[in-house]
């Protein structure tokens, strides 16, 4: 079993910066993949970026690339989600997660069936 508890959302206008963290917990020390996704009202969850193994291989979706960046701090046992630029159409419930796989591809990485833990969620709403 693994916990995931997302904090660091909140509001900021259109340009501005948030960082998300997630913070691990639990027996499983099997997970080797960990994503960050969010989901909108009326819209499917979606892959943000994702970080795989131990070289640490980091992925993205395109609609975000050049403004986040997800890192891991492992002593804290945490991953991150550094936010900047935030547009409007950022606005989410953030979610983290965790799973394992023995390789991994872009498509993987972004996607929902890729990963066995979730956490509940941080609301992130940038305005104009």
């Amino acid at each position: 079993q693994v916990q995931l508890v997302e904090s660091g959302g909140g509001s900021v206008q259109a340009g501005g910066s948030l960082r998300l963290s997630c913070a691990a917990s639990g027996d499983d020390y099997s997970s080797n993949c960990l994503g960050w996704f969010r989901q909108a009202p009326g819209k499917e969850r979606e892959g943000v970026a994702a970080t795989y193994g131990d070289r640490g291989t980091t992925y993205y979706a395109d609609s975000v690339k050049g403004r986040f960046t997800i890192s891991q701090d492992n002593a804290k046992n945490t991953v991150y989600l550094q936010m900047n630029s935030l547009k409007p159409e950022d606005t989410a419930m953030y979610y983290c997660a965790a799973g394992r796989r023995s390789f991994m591809t872009a498509t993987l990485a972004l996607g929902v069936n890729t990963y066995n833990y979730w956490g509940q969620g941080t609301q992130v709403t940038v305005s104009s």
